[in-house]
Order: structure tokens, then C-alpha cells, then sequence
């Protein structure tokens, strides 16, 4: 591997380069016209306009992504997260035209991107599922019949979909009712799929990932979990390694669960399997994400690893270079997404970025996408970095967060630096009782 295209943008981009450099592998930058002056776009080897700033017209734009890539003579595509990383047809289409692609086989990612066909995939694996429709409806009438089969309170879901998009949570069938049309309305509209499924509603649930790692020789790992019920609007705001609360017992089946889904669904390189665990520590199979993680820097900092690096050894068809028994885990490390964005009610804060001033320190790491005087625009995600802290223990890893954070400046645009310096210092997240509803409960000032 020779040069790689990352097709993807801000601090994922940057953050793939840098392995890149590290292996002397040449990197190739995408970028839309609003991204013209981004670090990840000048600290490139080479770098391709591909469109205006509308992500339909760049960043999701296969064919100039495409052309991109046969142009600059790369033969790899890194699809980071978001955006592409999980369409089975930009996958596809790499492959397709001769690259290597950095990622599982279109197949998989196809399977697993679909809910309803990946909760089957899984409950034929064994691995523990969220009762539910075993296909997905079609018609209010059919969510209804389902639901009574189930039993409210559910959750109405769009089965192509992610980030929380269309999902509700329902406890009659008047709810449903109300609710059907418009969230079948959405999934055409973000998926271009209308196709919905019906899971019971688990209450008060905490939201917990295994990191797995498989090549193409058959060998699978897990790396551990990440708590990452820390959540706004189902998007997540911190994720900590390992998870502060769930018992050895359910740590260890988690891991085989999700060793178990990968091997179940024939996973290469590196991906993640999400689970809902409850007050009990019964836990089901959510989704499997078939790409790198926003919050993988949380796994990186407790073992060792460079998950970007394992991820180009495995796309060239390398073997892992360690089983099970080699991988360990020391130490306690918590990440902070860092948006541009009213830290209370949530609404994107774009403008100029007069001052960009990240802390530094022992077991201190900022993963950023921009630098002072860049401009953040409407177009796209909000986060503008990662602020990732370890420490020996938990506490530690606390401590130094506490202090990483009264040292983090931005200025010129809001931030949620704010929202994070006070989850630091709620009881709950301090003694690490709390689940998905955690951020809802300090909006309301429980």
C-alpha cells in the first residue's frame, strides 16, 4: 500500500493521515470548497477539490470521489467515519475500480447496515437481541398488531437508519398512531427507505460497545468496551474505556457476544458491536457499526494499539500480529467530544474560531480538526475535536480530565466545553452510576 485516499474530512481525516505518514504511506485529502483551509486539507501530500460545500455534491459524491482517487494514482480508499463508511455501494464501487478498500467486504456492510436483517443475523448467532419484529412493517397497521405482540412501551426505529434519526419511543398504541407516518416520512427522506421495526423499550438502559478487531484468516479479538451513555439526542458526548459499572460476569460475556457477531457475519478489520445493557445487566445486541469509531482514541489509550495501523495491516491482508491472550488493558481513559454548539440547548455554533488553545500533559491526547482562525461552517457535523485523558485508575483519569478541560479554550464560537466541565463534576458520573438519560436529567436540574 503506497497511497491512500481518506474520503472524509476534519479530524478523522487528520487523525488517519498521521498513521498514514508514521508507515510512509502517501495520503491523498478529499475536500469541498468549505474545507478549503482545514488543516487535514494542507497537511496532505496531495489534495482534490470534489465539489461545494452540500455534502450531496462532495463528500457524498461517489463518482467524484472516485475519479479522485484514480487521478492522484492511489491504491487504497480510507473511509474514516460517517459519511460513506458504511454505504455498501461506495464500497463496492471501490473495489469495483481496482482499490483497496480500508474496511469489511460490501456484503457485510450491507448486512449489518440493514437492522432488521442484522437482528436476525445475530439471533441465529446467539447473540442476545432486543425482542422485537423479526422483519420490518410497512404499514401502521402491521407496527400495531406487532406492538401488542411485544408490548408497550416500544421503540419505532428506521431500519436503514442511525444517529437516532426517526426513532421514538411509544406507550400506546395513540402514540403510535401519531408517530407512524412521519418517522416512516424521515427514513425515506435521510435512508431513502421507509422501512421500520418495532423493539420493546428497555428503561433506564446504559449503552456499552466492544471494540473488535478480525483479518482475513479468520482470527477475531475484542479490545475491550466503552460506556458511552453519555448521550444527546442518541448522539454521543463522552465514552470512557472500560465501562465503570458492569460486573467481571457481564464483561466477559459482552466481549464473547461480540466476538461471536463478527465471526457470525465473516467481519474483517476493525468494527464495533453495540449493545443495551439494563439495570439487571441483561444486555441485547443494538447494532454493529462496520467502521472505525469516533471514540476508538478511548481503546488506543488503554492498550497500546494504534487501531488506524491495524486497520492498513488488515486491508493488505496481513495477519493480526497478536491472538486473545496478548491483549491488555491498563489503565482507565475517558474521551470528551468537543462540538461547536450551545452547550444547553444543543444548536450548532458556527463563525470564526479566534482562539484554539488544547491542553497538554501526561495521558493527555486532542484529536482535532481545526486550529485557530478556521472557519466551522453549517454544512457538517459539529465536533471539532477530541480531548482523550488516561490515567493508571479511573480517578486518575478524572483528576487529570478535570484539569484538561480548565485549560481547554475556545473562543469565538460556543462550545460545550461548559457541559462537559459540569458532567465532570456530577455525583453520578463521578461515582459511574448513570445511563442514556444522564444529560436530559441535568438539562431538567434533577
Amino acid at each position: 500500500m503506497r497511497k491512500v485516499l481518506i474520503a472524509n474530512r476534519g479530524e478523522i481525516a487528520r487523525r488517519i493521515a498521521k498513521t498514514c505518514r508514521g508507515q510512509g504511506i502517501g495520503v491523498v485529502a478529499v475536500y469541498s470548497e468549505a474545507d478549503e483551509d482545514l488543516p487535514f486539507v494542507k497537511e496532505a501530500d496531495e489534495a482534490v477539490c470534489i465539489g461545494p460545500a452540500p455534502v450531496a455534491q462532495s463528500y457524498l459524491n461517489i463518482e467524484a470521489i472516485l475519479k479522485a482517487a484514480k487521478d492522484s494514482g492511489a491504491d487504497a480508499v480510507h473511509p474514516g467515519y460517517g459519511l460513506l463508511s458504511e454505504n455498501a455501494t461506495f464500497a463496492r464501487r471501490v473495489k469495483e475500480e481496482g482499490f483497496v478498500f480500508i474496511g469489511p467486504h460490501p456484503e457485510v456492510v450491507d448486512r449489518m447496515g440493514d437492522k432488521v436483517t442484522a437482528r436476525r443475523v445475530m439471533e441465529e448467532a446467539g447473540v442476545p437481541v432486543v425482542p422485537g419484529t423479526v422483519g420490518g412493517v410497512d404499514t401502521l397497521e402491521e407496527a400495531a398488531e406487532e406492538a401488542d405482540r411485544i408490548g408497550y412501551p416500544v421503540m419505532l426505529k428506521a431500519s436503514a437508519g442511525g444517529g437516532g434519526i426517526g426513532m421514538h419511543v411509544l406507550d400506546s398504541e395513540q402514540e403510535l398512531q401519531k408517530a407512524f407516518s412521519s418517522a416512516q416520512g424521515r427514513s425515506k427522506a435521510y435512508f431513502g427507505d421507509g422501512k421500520l421495526f418495532l423493539e420493546r423499550f428497555i428503561p433506564s438502559p446504559r449503552h456499552v460497545e466492544v471494540q473488535v478487531l478480525a483479518d482475513s484468516r479468520g482470527n477475531t479479538v475484542h479490545l475491550f468496551e466503552r460506556e458511552c451513555s453519555i448521550q444527546r439526542r442518541n448522539q454521543k458526548v463522552v465514552e470512557e474505556s472500560l465501562s465503570p459499572s458492569i460486573s467481571g460476569d457481564t464483561r466477559h460475556r459482552l466481549h464473547e457476544a461480540a466476538v461471536k457477531a463478527a465471526r457470525a457475519v465473516g467481519y474483517t478489520g476493525a468494527g464495533t458491536v453495540e449493545f443495551l445493557v439494563d439495570p439487571d445487566e441483561n444486555f441485547y445486541f443494538l447494532e454493529m457499526n462496520t467502521r472505525l469509531q469516533v471514540e476508538h482514541p478511548a481503546t488506543e489509550m488503554i492498550t497500546g494499539l494504534d487501531l488506524v495501523a491495524l486497520q492498513l495491516d488488515v486491508a493488505a491482508g496481513e495477519e493480526l500480529p497478536f491472538d486473545q491472550t496478548e491483549v491488555q488493558a491498563a489503565g482507565h481513559a475517558i474521551e470528551f467530544r468537543i462540538y461547536a454548539e450551545d452547550p444547553v440547548r444543543y444548536l450548532p455554533s458556527p463563525g470564526t474560531i479566534h482562539r484554539f488553545s488544547v491542553p497538554r500533559g501526561e495521558g493527555v491526547r486532542v484529536d482535532a480538526g481545526v486550529e485557530e482562525g478556521n472557519q466551522v461552517t453549517p454544512y457538517y457535523d459539529p465536533m471539532i475535536a477530541k480531548c482523550i485523558v488516561a490515567g493508571k485508575d479511573r480517578e486518575e483519569a478524572l483528576a487529570r480530565s478535570r484539569k484538561a478541560l480548565a485549560s481547554f479554550e475556545v473562543e469565538g464560537i460556543r462550545s460545550n466545553l461548559p457541559l462537559h466541565r459540569e458532567i465532570l463534576d456530577h455525583p453520578d458520573f463521578i461515582r459511574g452510576q448513570y445511563d442514556t438519560a444522564f444529560l436530559e436529567r441535568i438539562n431538567r436540574k434533577e
